[in-house]
């Protein structure tokens, strides 16, 4: 791969640990990775305010090393004094950046809340706060698991973003076309906002195949069944990730994407080297 002769728009996310060890390990992976000059970091937040403290003390720690950290804020579960309290405590703390979801609603929780949807939330954010935010939202290139059809989800992200969202981030995918599809589609309603490619590094098999068939992102079965073939064997399976990753990340960018978010699960090691083979 060839050397990069400009700056890459980057972006890592991290979620809140629940332990000291966990703790640690993110501020690892926090200094780590400021060293490739990320645009921002987030910090992912669990519906009806499930992880709200550790997500709001997680934020403080991560923005300790000087650089922008946005903090997940959903709205399914919350009421509009919780969200209008959230807003007022993330101005004063100087934060500038939100990554706006309608979030999925915890097991037992009776209703969904004041907002329904992710647009409502952006709007009330707008109202609340005008532009003090750049708020991003959500993109699903293959289409949100719960969507009755890809035209329909198209139309309720186009919704997001006219309800006054900046950029947009997606989930992860392993398949270049399905995002510039997506692209095509939203800039045909009008979207000329940035739309930012959500990086998985692959690392683990097992949890891979969970955490993408419960958000619905496709692993192509070529990769599936290269993974398998590797069983146990996390170096190999570290390795034919990277392999993987680096090529999708460099289709991605010969083809135009404005820059890539990485979903680091609190490991700098995987996200550094695919960086590292885009000469980043």
């Amino acid at each position: 791969m060839s050397a990069r002769q400009t700056p890459l728009d980057i972006s890592f996310e991290f979620f809140p640990p629940n332990t000291d060890a966990g703790r640690d390990k993110l501020m690892r992976a926090r200094d780590a990775l400021a060293t490739r000059d990320p645009r921002f970091f987030s910090v992912t937040y669990g519906a009806g305010g499930s992880t709200q403290h550790r997500t709001l003390d997680a934020v403080k720690a991560v923005r300790e090393c000087g650089i922008d950290t946005a903090p997940h804020l959903s709205c399914v579960g919350s009421e509009k004094a919780q969200l209008r309290d959230l807003l007022t405590r993330f101005r004063e703390d100087g934060i500038k950046r939100l990554v706006a979801l309608r979030g999925d609603l915890p097991s037992g929780m009776g209703g969904v809340g004041e907002l329904r949807y992710a647009n409502e939330l952006v709007e009330f954010i707008r109202e609340e706060t005008g532009d003090h935010f750049e708020i991003a939202v959500a993109a699903y290139p293959e289409s949100h698991p719960q969507a009755p059809s890809f035209d329909h989800d198209v139309e309720n992200f186009a919704r997001k973003m006219r309800a006054g969202a900046d950029i947009a981030i997606t989930q992860y995918f392993f398949t270049a076309e399905a995002y510039f599809h997506f692209v095509e589609r939203v800039r045909a309603l009008g979207v000329e906002a940035p739309i930012v490619p959500g990086i998985m590094p692959i690392t683990n098999y097992t949890k891979l195949a969970r955490f993408s068939d419960a958000c619905g992102a496709e692993i192509p079965r070529w990769i599936r069944k290269q993974l398998e073939t590797y069983g146990d064997d996390s170096e190999a399976i570290a390795g034919f990730g990277e392999e993987v990753i680096s090529r999708l990340c460099q289709q991605l960018l010969d083809g135009g994407a404005p820059g890539l978010h990485f979903y680091t699960l609190n490991q700098a090691q995987p996200t550094l080297k695919v960086l590292d083979n885009l000469r980043y």
